[in-house]
């Protein structure tokens, strides 16, 4: 939601290798309309066995059409049913700035057989990410400085030098950008993915976002209410907020994941606090290449509590380890988060675009360090997480001084229904915002699970699961607003 948003809504995809790229069209269009960008077609070649990659191209700017395109990468995994075959599922994990393009070539890992059988799974990386002329702003020795740099506005020494840091990162992105920069929001994406819809000769669209894949899924909805069939938005984004907004909910969700670790785990918080207070002032000793601070500890929490199954083994290691003067796991936790490598090298531009995205998609404050929630009220309602969140639109009057978010009305008024899934104690995405949209989106189905951890679906819980199977597939009984337990009941 900013600045990656240092706790921003990252999925981080398991496939980390590198793909060609494939080309649609020899050249750059030349003065095409957008009715040309409505008619090309998608000159599919086989990749990776069981895939195939195209290329579709864009209009930098929509209401300003010229020859300049974006050049967006698409892959699909064919349904095994063709005969029976429902239509393309577009899918997206969220970020901003996360490979849909990575995630769909998981597509043996994101749905079921069932699904996969009735649906081609498609993805394409948005405008500015992963392979789709990326946006990269800063080296690896760049993004290492910046994450390790103070994120707490608490002393003059931090403002200035968070300041700092943040002219710095959007004089080099306006520099690589160019006038594409003010082209990469999600709302232009969104018209993206119906120019895709009509590439892939499909009468309606269907979706299945996540984090902040919701918040594309939803401003399609609203740009294209009668050109939905199926969507799914799994961890839900509530489109009627601010930064600041978002900033203090998020530190609430992540405070309160925290909370429930901390209390499974029988550690004091008190412990804690005294671990980031010392951290600040002086950096832990790790076995990989630099210390451990506070900027970065925090990244490494947040990566854990994203997962209560897996992350919270690992993050209960890692505090065990701080104790004794080592902070090399909890280092790893937050490379992990920030997709860094053990070559020193960052796998994707995720870190760069997701600010840009960010800034563009959301109204921020009017002024550096002044807004109207205060430092004191984050610390209040989160005393770990609020600091870090507290101003952390800071970066977006530097990349935009003079630009506030366009605002989007969602409708109410839909043709098809649209499944949203919020998890109870969800630290990235509240589930506060799921069921707001779910109000905002009165014909809409709203499936609630009462569990720990980032989004539903997926998760190998039976009743979310066969929830999302049954939209999708047209069962009986699949249109009803559902609570599932944690047991899969």
């Amino acid at each position: 939601m900013t600045k990656k948003k240092i706790l921003s809504l990252l999925i981080i995809i398991a496939v980390l290798v590198s793909f060609p790229i494939y080309s649609n069209l020899s050249g750059i269009p030349k003065n095409w309309t957008l009715k040309e960008f409505q008619h090309q077609e998608l000159n599919w070649q086989n990749c990776y066995g069981n895939f195939e990659c195209s290329t579709l191209l864009v209009p930098v700017d929509y209401d300003k059409i010229t020859n300049d395109v974006f050049h967006l990468k698409v892959i699909r995994f064919k349904a095994t049913n063709q005969r029976q075959k429902l239509g393309a599922l577009i899918v997206n994990p969220g970020g901003p700035g996360a490979s849909a393009f990575d995630y769909a070539y998981n597509a043996e890992n994101i749905v079921s057989a069932a699904i996969r059988e009735k649906y081609d799974i498609v993805g394409f990386d948005q405008r500015g990410v992963g392979r789709s002329d990326p946006i990269r702003c800063l080296t690896d020795k760049e993004t290492d400085e910046m994450l390790a740099g103070p994120m707490i506005a608490d002393t003059p020494e931090n403002q200035r030098k968070m300041v700092e840091n943040a002219k710095f990162f959007a004089n080099k992105c306006k520099k690589v950008a160019g006038n594409k920069l003010t082209h990469l929001s999600t709302l232009e994406s969104a018209k993206d993915m119906e120019i895709l819809r009509l590439a892939l000769d499909e009468p309606k669209l269907n979706y299945l976002g996540k984090s902040y894949g919701t918040y594309l899924g939803t401003l399609y909805a609203s740009l294209y209410p009668l050109k939905v069939e199926k969507m799914i938005l799994d961890g839900a984004i509530d489109p009627s907020i601010s930064i600041q907004e978002q900033n203090l909910t998020q530190a609430k969700g992540f405070e309160l994941a925290l909370n429930q670790f901390l209390a499974k785990n029988n550690i004091d918080k008190a412990v804690i606090l005294e671990l980031f207070k010392k951290l600040r002032v002086e950096p832990l000793s790790t076995k990989l290449d630099r210390k451990l601070n506070d900027s970065l500890a925090i990244l490494g929490v947040a990566s854990a509590l994203y997962d209560d199954k897996t992350g919270w083994p690992k993050l209960a290691l890692a505090l065990n380890q701080m104790l004794t003067g080592d902070g090399t796991l909890l280092l790893e936790l937050s490379d992990e988060y920030s997709g860094r490598s053990k070559t020193s090298k960052y796998f994707s531009n995720e870190n760069d675009i997701a600010p840009i995205i960010s800034c563009l998609d959301w109204s921020f404050g009017t002024g550096v360090f002044k807004n109207d929630l205060s430092l004191k009220k984050f610390t209040i309602f989160a005393p770990i997480f609020g600091p870090y969140l507290f101003n952390s639109e800071t970066i977006c009057k530097q990349l935009f001084p003079n630009l506030n978010a366009k605002e989007i009305k969602t409708y109410s008024a839909l043709t098809s229904a649209i499944m949203i899934i919020g998890t109870k104690r969800d630290p990235a995405t509240p589930f506060r915002w799921s069921d707001a949209l779910s109000k905002r989106l009165t014909n809409s189905i709203l499936v609630t699970f009462d569990s720990d951890g980032h989004t539903g679906q997926g998760r190998g819980n039976k009743c979310v699961d066969g929830a999302v199977n049954g939209y999708l597939l047209g069962r009986q009984g699949s249109l009803t607003n559902t609570t599932c337990a944690v047991d899969g009941n």
